[in-house]
């Protein structure tokens, strides 16, 4: 039988040595700021910018840089009203939970997803205009997804820390 290098390649896992303190700086500055030139992050990181490049294109080929991204002012967008929703699911089968997860990134109130343990399945970050832009989204799109069970949403009153940042 014919080996297929390229099929048996994706099948082991993909293991890729610890970034080293240098590739930690750089991660720092590109949390700080992701506009940040290769050269500007050269000279505080006392490197040449080929090598800076080099680790950068490493850590994004790695998936230790998944993305770059902007950050924006909700209140400044008219989105100022956050509500956390821990939502239950009915059936809790693969299936149901798949098709959960699929409406769930459909509805763009909704900006961050996770699957918790405990009384809950899922909780949900929703962003809206105001009381009635999420009453809205809950009457008429949330609580149309198939298979919700129970739905509690809690208010967000202030934010006392929000970061991207990750401290290693």
């Amino acid at each position: 039988m014919k080996r297929n290098p390229k099929t048996e390649e994706s099948a082991i896992p993909q293991t890729h040595p610890e970034p080293d303190d240098k590739d930690r700086e750089i991660l720092k500055l590109l949390q700080e700021n992701a506009r940040m030139s290769v050269t500007e992050i050269a000279s505080r990181v006392h490197l040449s910018p080929t090598p800076v490049h080099e680790r950068i294109r490493r850590l994004e080929e790695w998936g230790v840089i998944r993305q770059y991204a902007t950050l924006l002012d909700a209140q400044k967008l008219d989105k100022g009203l956050m509500v956390i929703c821990y939502v239950s699911l009915k059936q809790h089968d693969k299936k149901a939970g798949l098709k959960f997860i699929q409406a769930i990134n459909g509805l763009n109130e909704v900006v961050e997803c996770y699957s918790i343990s405990g009384e809950f399945d899922f909780m949900l970050k929703v962003l809206a205009k105001d009381m009635a832009g999420f009453y809205d989204f809950h009457v008429n799109r949330l609580s149309q997804v198939e298979n919700l069970g129970h739905v509690q949403s809690v208010f967000v009153m202030g934010v006392i820390k929000q970061t991207h940042k990750m401290l290693f």
